[in-house]
């Protein structure tokens, strides 16, 4: 089953974060069995020469690469999609507007506004008749609900056709706030609330991001109702795994 057809059927899905550009953490990570990849080039040395070969890693293991955006603007998202990605994970979004903008330059004219260009995606101009029934079928757009405005406006901003499913991103919304990482903040967490909720109401697979590596922590949210989760990231994982396996092993020398 395609990504997009799980998220329509609000299936749990569960994904991760590449921020290191080296193909093999790429492959490891898509052979683990990740329902989906984030390709993040907003908060990582990423560059989109490195984000299409991963993507290619990522296709021959038939994992969604979702590229994570450095903003809402309309040639990056074109760019990206021309080199293959999946989909978009987009920030900032704050109004229905910013999350129309989105979805137009995902898609071609007539549903959007994106520019016409062969690349990889097109089959380098091989199959761009191909490319457009499957950018209709399986193309992903994630709008972050990361700031107060985006929470105030969230009804609107879910109600916008075309997005595919919304992630929180709780540090941002915790700085919006004026309580810059106080995630457990009752404000905050009143916030999150707020989301998930209206996501509940629109039917949107709703995610927020474990970003440390506990299975325990992810178990709480899914069972608090969230469907799309992030679940760490490269480094994170890497750092953990590292950290304490060493603090394990020292204890017994």
């Amino acid at each position: 089953m395609q990504l997009k057809s799980k998220l329509n059927q609000s299936a749990v899905t569960i994904g991760s974060w590449i921020t290191l550009g080296h193909t093999a953490i790429a492959e490891i990570m898509a052979t683990a069995g990740f329902d989906w990849l984030v390709l993040d080039m907003e908060h990582s040395v990423l560059e989109l020469s490195e984000v299409q070969t991963i993507i290619q890693v990522l296709d021959a293991r038939q994992c969604p690469a979702i590229v994570r955006l450095t903003s809402n603007h309309p040639d990056q998202i074109k760019r990206v999609m021309d080199a293959g990605a999946t989909g978009v994970m987009v920030p900032m979004i704050k109004s229905a507007a910013d999350a129309k903008a989105a979805i137009d330059a995902v898609y071609y004219p007539p549903r959007g506004q994106r520019g016409v260009g062969l690349a990889r995606a097109q089959g380098f101009g091989a199959s761009f008749p191909a490319y457009q029934q499957w950018l209709e079928h399986n193309a992903v757009i994630v709008v972050m609900i990361e700031h107060i405005d985006a929470v105030n406006a969230i009804d609107s901003i879910l109600s916008v056709p075309g997005i595919d499913a919304y992630i929180i991103g709780p540090y941002d919304l915790s700085g919006s706030m004026g309580r810059p990482g106080e995630l457990n903040h009752p404000d905050v967490q009143t916030a999150i609330a707020r989301i998930l909720e209206a996501g509940q109401r629109a039917q949107k697979p709703g995610g927020i991001h474990v970003i440390e590596p506990d299975p325990e922590a992810l178990q709480q949210r899914i069972e608090s109702g969230f469907n799309f989760l992030g679940y760490s990231l490269d480094i994170r994982i890497l750092d953990s795994i590292c950290r304490n396996h060493l603090q394990l092993i020292r204890t017994k020398l």
